[in-house]
């Protein structure tokens, strides 16, 4: 799997080639600032990119502006960023495409090398995958919807998985409930906040996101 790789540290940089390279990851370019990293999308195509948020030259949102970029030329581009901080507008806009194939992830996650490396394959799949912080910071924010509200505390710990990118099977597991109990749940949750039924289960996350998130 070809990954072009944007980070401006040079120790996690190093890091982040040395936990890929031994997984199945070809880091195919590295560089270190926004403009480099829509130069390289352009040129490289990879299956995946992984970006930090912040790099130069302002360390603001430098690599959260390419990826967008590189996704509004190359519809798709699955594309994971990580950051140390939470934060809802950076989750909203790589999310409003609705393409999928997109991931946000804190820092601190990355030292655990199984979970990351499964997280990069969904992405390049073409899923979703959000760190819990992210998702729970957004679906606080979203608390005063009055749809929000018609759910029991179950749904939304379901919803909460469903967010995070987790399947049927894994919710059914961190929950203690069976996974017709959560099909049962996720129906009444598509019910409750007026959203349609999808087979699509990367859809339906994003519908599910976007709604609170714009709410």
């Amino acid at each position: 799997m070809r990954v072009v790789l944007a980070e401006d540290q040079f120790l996690l940089r190093e890091g982040l080639i040395r936990l890929l390279e031994p997984h199945g990851f070809e880091v195919v370019s590295v560089v270190g600032s926004g403009p480099e990293l829509v130069r390289a999308l352009d040129v490289e195509r990879p299956d995946l990119v992984l970006a930090d948020i912040r790099m130069p030259p302002t360390h603001t949102d430098e690599g959260l502006r390419a990826v967008l970029e590189a996704r509004r030329r190359h519809i798709g581009q699955p594309s994971l960023l990580l950051s140390q901080y939470v934060d809802q507008l950076y989750a909203r806009e790589l999310l409003a495409d609705g393409e999928g194939g997109v991931g946000y992830l804190l820092k601190d996650r990355v030292f655990d090398a199984t979970q990351f490396v499964s997280a990069l394959r969904q992405v390049a799949g073409g899923g979703t995958v959000m760190d819990p912080d992210v998702v729970s910071a957004m679906m606080s924010g979203s608390g005063r919807d009055e749809k929000v509200t018609r759910l029991t505390d179950r749904e939304r710990d379901v919803l909460h998985g469903m967010a995070a990118g987790r399947s049927n099977a894994a919710i059914a597991a961190s929950l203690v409930i069976t996974e017709k109990a959560v099909t049962k749940h996720i129906g009444n949750i598509m019910q409750k906040l007026d959203l349609p039924p999808s087979k699509d289960d990367n859809r339906r996350v994003l519908a599910v996101l976007a709604y609170l998130n714009h709410s």
